[in-house]
């Protein structure tokens, strides 16, 4: 964990972005069951649920879940589309200031989002959840995904000199100015996972590591495809690693 001095102004709005395409089957759930929790536990919050071009009834189901639910706002990210894409269309129209970018198929805990609100409240300026330290852990994680998991994420390790062993998983937390100092965002897929919180590192933002746990979908189909992001989180960890070494600091952290 890296630490700064605390943040004296606590913070007063959560936003939680969830991109989405073709998740008919789990989205009104997933939604339904955050916002349950948040309610609950008297985290004021906003909903943005990003449609990635979806072919299914996913959209209209987000308008039905819009004047049922208060503060849910589905947003629809036009062509050209990708994972990546999607969630900074939802980073751009957050209101909060705070985000939680979360998985629209529920394989994400509802109360996880509570810890990451509590601990940003306590001055971090991001909260990484790891699915493999004490406190944490995995349901029916297929063995194959999961052992290149490992490796990946031992690659990152390594690379980077961190003690973050989950980099690749999206599920994090952000304070606002974290994001808005990670821009430009350039990853248009599921690389944008890597890259925020590789950037915010090494940019020289304070974050904590917390046990937080994943259960695999029960329903629709995973969108990320192996075969076809190998080489694409491979050129945005470079990327960011000739950053770390050859950029002089141009890109870090202004502490007032």
């Amino acid at each position: 964990m890296t630490t700064s001095a605390a943040h004296p102004k606590k913070l007063a709005l959560l936003s939680v972005v969830i991109p989405a395409r073709d998740e008919a089957g789990c989205i009104c759930s997933t939604v339904e069951h955050l916002h349950l929790e948040l309610r609950l536990n008297e985290v004021p919050h906003e909903i943005i649920v990003v449609d990635d071009g979806s072919s299914d009834n996913t959209w209209q189901l987000l308008q039905q879940l819009k004047e049922r639910i208060p503060g849910v706002r589905p947003v629809q990210n036009c062509a050209p589309h990708g994972f990546g894409r999607a969630i900074i269309r939802g980073l751009d129209s957050m209101t909060g200031d705070a985000v939680v970018i979360m998985m629209a198929d529920e394989s994400d805990d509802c109360r996880d989002v509570v810890r990451y609100w509590e601990e940003l409240n306590n001055g971090c300026d991001c909260v990484f959840g790891s699915r493999f330290i004490k406190g944490g852990g995995t349901i029916d994680y297929p063995r194959f995904k999961l052992a290149i998991n490992r490796m990946a994420n031992k690659f990152l390790q390594v690379v980077f000199g961190i003690r973050l062993n989950d980099t690749t998983n999206a599920f994090k937390a952000y304070r606002r100015e974290v994001i808005e100092g990670c821009r430009p965002l350039i990853s248009p897929h599921f690389n944008l996972t890597v890259e925020i919180p590789l950037k915010a590192i090494v940019r020289g933002y304070s974050w904590k590591i917390i046990p937080i746990t994943w259960r695999n979908r029960r329903t629709g189909e995973a969108k990320l495809k192996i075969k076809e992001m190998g080489s694409r989180y491979l050129f945005i960890c470079l990327y960011i690693w000739l950053e770390k070494y050859l950029s002089r600091g141009d890109y870090m952290r202004k502490t007032p």
